[in-house]
């Protein structure tokens, strides 16, 4: 069952040099219990479809539209009052990258968490406290660490106290940016293998977003590719994994590192495009080993290669 439908979302900024379209013309969807991971370079619109999702909007927006769809309610057509009451941290909630930044460090990290059911619910501080608590033990968190300050806590902590906040009103649908980035490897592991148990015994959907392909290989279900605020590919994990299609997915493949295999590593030459002034075409044309003189001029569709295999590329048409 779909649980949110993205068609043809668009959020471009307004900036002192020019419009930046960080989101042109994305569509996915998220079933119930699945985890999709959105992964690509840094700058190329992933944390800004989180935030339209929320629409947790900057004031310098420019272009805002498109159509999201949760359980069948169109999210676009919600005044942010009625999107407070029926959909933010009650259906959707997001894990923001960067958990100190996300915390207050004055309060007391259990008045934080139960800060929601306080505004959304009108629950008492006490009942909301205890409910806090109980959902700080199913992070995996002792229930004395709602009286400590986010100082006192280190990094792996403080990012579960972050997913804490996240599940507090048992949403459906959980965003998580980067949920993992600032923290060492044996932390990322168990934050991970937390978000596993998470999904498995709360049949929980999760947006994945990350530049880590091998840490998206751990949770999603399936991933989507991003490129310059394009979604170029689509596809469930092995598919895209093993069998890449789009070009930019295979570079991006071929320098992870294996265990098991020695290989050589590849890079992709150029830079990233400004979204200012993206190239006409296909956005990946000038990084692209096989692009043709129609790369250069026309954007190619999303085409289906295999079941439930998408890619955006001149290639396959």
């Amino acid at each position: 069952m779909v649980l949110l439908k993205v068609t043809d979302l668009r959020l471009y900024y307004r900036t002192t040099r020019g419009i930046v379209r960080a989101v042109d013309g994305v569509s996915f969807d998220v079933r119930e219990g699945e985890a999709l991971a959105l992964v690509g370079e840094s700058g190329c619109g992933k944390t800004s479809i989180g935030i339209s999702i929320m629409r947790l909007l900057p004031r310098n927006v420019h272009t805002y539209d498109g159509s999201i769809v949760f359980e069948g309610i169109e999210l676009m057509k919600l005044s942010d009052e009625e999107l407070n009451r029926k959909i933010r941290w009650r259906k959707i909630s997001m894990v923001f990258q960067g958990a100190m930044n996300a915390l207050n460090p004055v309060l007391q990290v259990g008045y934080q968490v139960a800060e929601p059911l306080i505004v959304h619910e009108g629950m008492n501080k006490k009942e909301a406290l205890k409910k806090a608590m109980d959902t700080l033990e199913r992070v995996g968190l002792p229930r004395e660490v709602a009286f400590r300050y986010p100082h006192e806590l280190s990094g792996g902590m403080k990012q579960r106290v972050v997913i804490a906040m996240a599940l507090i009103m048992n949403p459906k649908l959980v965003i998580l940016d980067e949920p993992t980035s600032a923290l060492d490897v044996v932390t990322q592991a168990n934050i991970m293998n937390l978000l596993k148990r998470l999904k498995r015994q709360h049949n929980l959907s999760y947006i994945f977003i990350t530049h880590d392909l091998a840490l998206a290989s751990e949770l999603a279900d399936r991933i989507a590719v991003m490129y310059a605020g394009k979604l170029v590919e689509i596809g469930t994990a092995e598919q895209i994994y093993l069998s890449p299609k789009h070009p930019y997915t295979q570079k991006l493949i071929g320098a992870v590192p294996t265990l098991r295999e020695t290989k050589k590593l590849e890079f992709i030459p150029g830079e990233v495009p400004s979204l200012i002034n993206p190239p006409p075409g296909c956005r990946f044309h000038p990084r692209c080993p096989y692009a043709n003189d129609r790369c250069k001029r026309e954007e190619p569709p999303m085409v289906e290669v295999e079941p439930e295999h998408y890619v955006r590329c001149w290639l396959y048409v």
